[in-house]
């Protein structure tokens, strides 16, 4: 599963998001505590946003409840298949959840902004300088046949993911000189310069793998037998491609650590796969899967009026959270000559008609996604000002002029669905960018047809791309959608075989080095990498460098808008839309903490009531004899 697939579909199965594919902030990891005599801070906790807010030696996150029952079995659904239990390299598809075998160094707080707390390694030591980071590991740590986790584990870990690993690993990892174990529990990690200021947080999210299983092993293939790990759940068993079971480890090592209480209460974990949403919410529907999170607006509103929810066997909830939304968009190739054009692309979106799909498809529940750090005070907006200006100025005549003297807007329609403007506007940009219509279909001067394909990778988006299909053929343009499964549509897009697809950036508050995979010229023709439209332009790689390099959380602010600005007046994407909420349905047998934290669902911290299984298993069977 890459990237895209897990902004899609992660959240309905219950999952975070990956640490890595979580932005983080370009300024000096703020340690907790004081430097020593040597001047090394030696720390339980790093943050990019001021002073971590627990102390050493707190007991447990504060949304969770540490008396959470443990026990029973929870089943989640997948879309699609799986054929690999490597979720590190390009092949293969990898099996869900398979990152719940594994610890990473240090574990992020979801109540917190780029914050993380000791987990696997114990302590952090971090010089003033911010030249290097150094992790003592927990000595109680040890892998699932009980050998221990050392520090040549970790050594062997990074380098193998940065030279046989997905291709973001070489330019996350980019700045690091070296890595030395320097004692059976104690690694360092020395940096090529202290311009990256996110660096000790960056590693501190490594998932550390065990370096004597992986002896005789080709790490460059796909994984088809189960691996060892050193979290809190192992793999027990599967049935390939169709459903796996996790099985919590009783004796984990962590589980009484201050960032395990309260968490990985399920007895077992049991995921079924489906070959489509549709199919997977009609198993929702009818008890064999416990939990779903809606993603589709019409479902939310229309699908979740059946017995078991009214008879109280079904919850339905919409949590909010503070997530920043990133971009969701229907993503073009620049790779394709098609597309280059940037006069193209902006007539590409002057005919989305978001006000009509949000009232007919979508029941007013989204809002337009008007920024590539959207819902958050990173997006750029209005002209640019103070720091931002400035920044810009250096690339004047480089960037789009009308940066400096226009703000950037999406077309607005009154969501009749006669968006008769935007076509006027669409047509008159295709001609200038060499495009006539001629027997009702748009060509150019060589006569052949605007003629391209959008890949989806699922049924659900069908809704909103044939609508769009329609608009387009208005303007002569020969659109088709084609929808293939998920494994199908990994293989494509890692190869960037494509014409237009559904795609985007997931965004934090505090974006860094993952922006580098994002949008520079280094990452658009490497396969895997997440610069899915090829957008290659020096002056937003010069941009990127700039925001990784922020010195403060203000200039960091300031270098995103005017990244986000730049991005937007390229107009390389069709902004779609977002939502600040979790819809979630579950079975009444799942229990769940008081609050939820601020920037993720946190499906670990709920739990199975046991006073409720009986009766929620005897109404499930009394709705599905019920005469209908």
């Amino acid at each position: 599963m890459n990237r895209r697939d897990l902004l899609a579909i992660g959240p309905t199965l219950g999952l975070a998001l990956p640490a890595l594919l979580r932005g983080r902030g370009a300024r000096a990891a703020t340690p907790a505590g004081s430097p020593g005599p040597d001047g090394i801070t030696r720390t339980h906790a790093l943050s990019l946003l001021g002073e971590p807010a627990l102390p050493a030696g707190f007991a447990h996150w504060p949304w969770v409840n540490p008396d959470a029952p443990k026990g029973g079995e929870l089943v989640l659904g997948g879309l699609g298949s799986f054929d690999s239990f490597n979720p590190f390299i390009l092949r293969g598809t990898p099996a869900i959840g398979i990152g719940r075998i594994w610890d990473t160094l240090l574990r992020d707080s979801d109540d917190e902004p780029s914050t993380e707390y000791a987990h696997l390694a114990q302590r952090i030591d971090l010089p003033a300088d911010q030249r290097w980071v150094g992790f003592e590991l927990n000595p109680a740590a040890k892998w699932h046949d009980g050998r221990p986790v050392t520090a040549e584990d970790v050594v062997w870990t990074f380098e193998t993911l940065r030279t046989q690993g997905r291709p973001n690993y070489r330019s996350y990892y980019a700045d690091v000189a070296e890595v030395v174990a320097e004692g059976p529990r104690r690694v360092v990690f020395r940096f090529k310069n202290n311009e990256n200021r996110e660096l000790a947080l960056i590693l501190g999210q490594l998932t550390v793998l065990p370096r004597h299983w992986w002896e005789g092993r080709d790490f460059s293939k796909p994984l088809q037998e189960i691996p060892l790990g050193s979290g809190p759940y192992r793999l027990e068993r599967f049935e390939s491609g169709r459903s796996l079971v996790y099985r919590r480890v009783e004796d984990y090592w962590g589980r009484d650590l201050p960032t395990m209480k309260g968490t990985a209460n399920f007895g077992t974990i049991r995921y079924e796969y489906f070959r489509d949403s549709t199919v997977a919410l009609e198993a929702f529907k009818a008890g064999q899967i416990d939990f779903r999170t809606e993603n589709i607006a019409k479902e939310w509103a229309t699908a979740y009026d059946f017995p078991a929810v009214r008879k109280g066997l079904v919850k339905r909830d919409e949590i909010r959270h503070e997530r920043p939304t990133g971009m969701q968009a229907f993503a073009v190739n620049l790779r394709r000559p098609l597309f280059q054009d940037a006069r193209v692309r902006r007539a590409l979106i002057e005919v989305f008609d978001f006000e009509w799909m949000n009232a007919n498809l979508f029941y007013g529940s989204y809002t337009r996604t008007t920024s590539y750090f959207s819902n958050s005070e990173l997006a750029s907006s209005g002209l640019p000002q103070g720091r931002e200006l400035e920044i810009l100025e250096k690339f004047r005549g480089r960037i789009p002029d009308r940066a400096f003297t226009e703000a950037y807007t999406l077309p607005v329609t009154d969501g009749s669905g006669n968006n008769r403007d935007g076509l006027r506007r669409a047509l008159d940009l295709l001609r200038q960018a060499g495009w006539v219509v001629k027997d009702r279909k748009l060509v150019n001067a060589k006569g052949e047809p605007f003629a391209f394909e959008i890949l989806l990778n699922g049924p659900s988006f069908e809704r909103v791309a044939l609508p769009y299909v329609q608009v387009l053929q208005r303007l002569g343009m020969e659109p088709r959608v084609r929808t293939i499964d998920p494994a199908q549509y990994e293989v494509r897009t890692d190869a960037f075989d494509f014409d237009m697809t559904v795609g985007g950036a997931g965004q934090s508050l505090s974006p860094g080095n993952e922006q580098r995979d994002f949008w520079t010229c280094a990452e658009a023709q490497k396969p895997g990498s997440q610069n899915l439209s090829g957008i290659c332009d020096p002056a937003i790689d010069e941009l990127v460098e700039l925001l990784i390099a922020a010195p403060d959380r203000t200039e960091l602010i300031a270098r995103t808008r005017a990244l986000d600005r730049v991005l937007l007046w390229h107009d390389y994407m069709i902004p779609q839309w977002h939502s600040r909420t979790f819809r979630v349905a579950y079975w009444d047998k799942l229990g769940r903490p008081a609050r939820n934290p601020r920037y993720n669902l946190a499906l670990d911290t709920w739990w199975i009531e046991p006073d409720r299984v009986g009766a929620v298993e005897q109404g499930r069977r009394d709705v599905q004899q019920a005469p209908r």
